[in-house]
């Protein structure tokens, strides 16, 4: 049996024995690209490509794409693990043509690949193509050995593709697969015929060749392109099924040790059958989790961040049905980085960055899990006072979107109590979020400059690493009310990049000089953007463009970049090898650098940090430049930049002995030229990401004598000298904290003084030995202690007092043990609370609540007397 690598490395060789170039995956986190959520097709890299505003030294290409589909357009995440194919994450095997090979190809590499490569049998294979598309049904007929009776035509829903509702787009031609007919699950629904493209799940789609050939205009016009190209896309796990013989993608090789170790720590066997989708949805979660965290995606509130928070919180709910109450995710990826780090390193890279962020996200969502049970016994005793039975549908959404409840759970909680949710309602909130989503997904061209070509040149080259004053040709340019946009050929000015601001300087054209305002990158291309001249500008095919950096600009920038190489360095050997960079902005006044860790860094950790930085700009290292293949620079451990996409080739910065690193962005000549380093502050931006700013030079040096004056002024206030501050402080804060608890210790003693009066104003109510008054206390814990003393004394008591603190309304509910099973203290709160527009809870032995109206406490402490009656 063929392994899934060996499966993968075979659809490779095959396309680069036909001319294709191999390229690498580009990041399942598309940083360069904020149209799109996640990477959710093999395409996406090659998107400028189709849209006519990039190119590339290579027409012919082939990869396996990392993918994750669970969110936007693509949004099955509630679907993985219930059947044999969905995924949130899975491999994208695809071949492409830019403008080279076509149709006739694509067809016939498909199918010598499929029947002579893999050997798959001609007698389960079916072909699609678009009802107008004669050209590839004629093909399919001509170049390949199909059955002609196992062509056919299909509409615009499944054999015709588009980028987004205008721009690039083509027919369709699709390759299905007849599993046999025990994979049919309709075979007892009457009149159901098993078909291609049908409903069931015997003939299954596992190769689509897209033929780009049209543009689709604001009118929904097609018009053909100048060029044609191929977009192939086949499922990795799906192609594997049939290979290996297996009736599900997650009994494929890849899976299997993954669900063997949710097995081993559940102690719970896996079962193919509906018993089997916790394990199947922890799998595939754990790989889109790890994937997506290597890539550079964090779990947050909105965006992609939300939808890698919703991954965890369904694979930590399905956890809890093999018993697994506890953080476990982050041991099931190191699994996965074992059964796939192979063919990815960076999952290897990053995995302990990546289990630091998972655990404490898992140990987050089980506190927050505790929470939303919470909130629903709020609701459920809210709908009882109004008589309610059905928990509405927006209630449901918020527990499944907000807690990640899922609604099978707040539907038997309801169940529980003898209530029943709104279903229909609740599909319409979920509906109306992912309309949201939708929105937001178009595939669209955001750039809409209107260029005017000069030149044929293919990228933008940038010269400016050994020169700050240069001289190009023009491959286009645009102008607007605002601005004067220029596509150079060549450019010494940096485009922004890699965290580096783009360079300041000026152009040149027929004698005009212009500020430049930005620089940018679009595809290969550099754009330096000016404001308009004030006189008319002729440029023509030979005008000359000339640029010009801004020197000192540039040699601040540089040496604050090559101040954070080095901070990266050292944070390593301070904190460890898990550290990895997660962003970071250099510009000429100093830079920030985020990184994975979940700890604040003591004030020892910074002072270590600086010495070691500043102990490399003292040894003055040389720092070279080399260009690599990608692949030799993986081999030498080199350190990559956290998400990003590299090419075949890159240019690796080394200082000495200091530091090693993947870097396009500009650099000083030695560590010496940095001068002094200084950190500015350290912080923490998000869970497991913490921000370093420094500067470098001049900057760090006024800092540090800003600094220097500040201690000063502590000496003279404190009279003291500087070696003594700290103890002198220290003894200021022991001193603090001293009064601090005798003036607790006070209050609290006054408070127990009233104890005994309270005692002897208890009154009896239906046998029920009850205390309800005002105290004078000065904090919520010696209010609460206060009623437990009464409750110690008693038997057969409640105890409701209520307090002023800080100008809002506090309350506490003590019950003695003889009574607590028939009267709970938590139910007594919750109602008295509402009085003084509050809430609050606890056990039944105790509650404690809080109001913002101060002026019902009196009577909201009374009302206990007539509730008992």
């Amino acid at each position: 049996m063929k392994s899934a690598n060996q499966i993968r490395q075979e659809f490779i060789d095959y396309f680069v024995s036909k001319g294709h170039t191999k390229v690498l995956s580009s990041p399942v986190i598309p940083l360069d690209d904020p149209t799109l959520l996640f990477t959710n097709a093999g395409m996406n890299q090659f998107k400028d490509i189709f849209l006519g505003t990039g190119k590339r030294e290579y027409t012919r290409a082939v990869n396996s794409q990392k993918v994750i589909r669970a969110g936007g357009k693509h949004n099955d995440l509630d679907e993985v693990g219930k059947d044999s194919y969905h995924h949130s994450f899975f491999e994208m095997l695809g071949n492409w043509s830019f403008g080279d090979y076509y149709k006739k190809e694509a067809i016939e590499w498909a199918w010598d690949l499929l029947t002579n490569v893999w050997k798959l049998p001609i007698d389960k294979l079916f072909a699609t193509v678009y009802t107008t598309d004669d050209e590839a049904f004629e093909l399919w007929k001509s170049i390949t050995s199909i059955d002609n009776s196992r062509i056919s035509r299909h509409g615009e829903k499944d054999n015709f593709w588009s980028m987004g509702d205008t721009g690039p787009c083509g027919p369709c031609s699709e390759i299905h697969y007849d599993r046999g007919e025990e994979y049919c699950n309709l075979k007892n629904v009457p009149g159901h015929v098993c078909a291609v493209n049908g409903d069931c799940d015997r003939i299954i789609e596992i190769w689509n060749l897209v033929f780009i050939q049209f543009n689709r205009d604001q009118d929904g016009k097609l018009i053909d392109l100048p060029a044609k190209h191929v977009d192939t896309g086949m499922g990795f796990e799906r192609i594997c099924q049939i290979l290996q013989g297996q009736d599900s993608n997650y009994h494929i090789d890849i899976f299997k040790d993954i669900i063997s170790f949710i097995e081993k720590i559940s102690s719970v066997k896996y079962s193919a059958d509906e018993n089997g989708t916790p394990h199947r949805v922890i799998a595939d979660h754990a790989r889109a989790l790890l994937f997506s965290i290597s890539d550079g995606g964090m779990p947050s509130n909105e965006g992609r961040g939300y939808v890698i928070r919703r991954i965890l919180r369904r694979a930590s709910r399905f956890g809890n049905k093999l018993g697994l109450n506890e953080p476990f995710i982050y041991k099931v990826v190191e699994k996965v980085a074992e059964v796939m780090g192979g063919e990815f390193s960076e999952i290897k890279t990053h995995l302990t960055h990546a289990q630091k962020i998972i655990k404490a996200e898992e140990v987050s969502f089980l506190k927050t899990l505790s929470k939303g049970i919470e909130l629903f016994n709020k609701i459920a005793l809210d709908m009882t006072e109004k008589k309610i039975s059905v928990v509405d549908g927006e209630t449901v959404f918020k527990l499944y979107d907000t807690f990640g409840f899922p609604v099978d759970l707040t539907e038997q909680m309801a169940e529980e109590i003898g209530y029943t949710i709104d279903s229909q309602g609740f599909e319409i909130a979920m509906n109306k979020q992912k309309d949201q989503s939708r929105s937001n997904q178009k595939f669209k061209n955001t750039e809409e400059t209107n260029w005017i070509e000069l030149n044929d040149s293919i990228f933008t080259e940038f010269i400016g690493y050994t020169t700050l004053e240069c001289t190009s040709e023009i491959v286009k340019y645009s102008i607007d009310d605002k601005f004067l946009r220029i596509i150079p050929a060549v450019s010494c000015l940096y485009a922004e990049s890699g965290g580096q601001v783009a360079d300041k300087g000026s152009i040149e054209l027929n004698g005009t000089k212009l500020i430049v305002r930005d620089v940018q990158k679009d595809g290969e291309y550099f754009v330096i953007k000016t404001d308009l001249s004030k006189e008319p500008i002729n440029i023509i095919k030979d005008t000359q463009l000339k640029m010009t950096v801004d020197k000192i600009f540039r040699k601040n920038v540089r040496a604050n970049h090559s101040s954070a190489h080095l901070l990266q360095s050292a944070i390593k050997q301070v904190l460890g090898d898990h550290i990895a960079q997660a962003g970071s902005y250099v510009d000429d006044q100093g830079f920030r650098f985020d990184y994975s860790h979940y700890d604040k860094l003591s004030d020892e950790q910074l002072r270590d940090i600086e010495v070691i930085v500043n102990g490399y700009v003292k040894d003055n290292y040389v720092i070279n430049t080399e260009v690599l293949p990608f692949d030799v620079a993986k081999k030498q451990n080199i350190t990559a930049l956290f998400g990003e996409k590299y090419g075949d080739m890159v240019r690796v910065i080394r200082m000495g002995d200091a530091s090693a690193e993947l870097c396009g962005g500009t650099h000083a000549e030695r560590t010496g030229d940095i001068g002094y380093f200084k950190i500015l502050t350290e912080s923490s931006i998000a869970a497991g990401i913490r921000r370093i700013e420094a500067a470098t030079g001049q900057k760090a040096v006024e800092k540090a004598l800003f600094h220097k004056s500040i201690v000063e002024s502590i000496k003279d206030s404190m009279s003291v000298k500087e070696h003594q501050i700290i103890e002198r402080i220290d003894k200021l804060n022991d001193d603090k904290r001293e009064l601090e608890r005798n003036i607790n210790d006070l209050n609290e003693q006054i408070a127990l003084s009233q104890v005994a009066e309270l005692i002897n104003k208890k009154i009896s109510i239906n046998g029920i030995n009850v205390i309800s008054a005002l105290v004078k206390v000065n904090d919520n814990r010696i209010l609460k202690t206060v009623a437990e003393n009464i409750r110690s004394t008693m038997s057969m008591g409640i105890i409701l007092l209520g307090a002023d603190i800080g100008g809002k309304a506090a309350l506490v509910c003590a019950v003695t043990d003889d009574l607590k099973d028939k009267i709970k203290a938590g139910q007594i709160i919750g109602q008295i609370a509402k009085m003084v527009g509050g809430g609050g809870g606890g056990a039944p032995h105790l509650a404690t609540a809080g109001g913002k109206d101060v002026s019902k406490l009196k009577e909201a402490i009374e009302s206990v007397k007539g509730m008992l009656s």
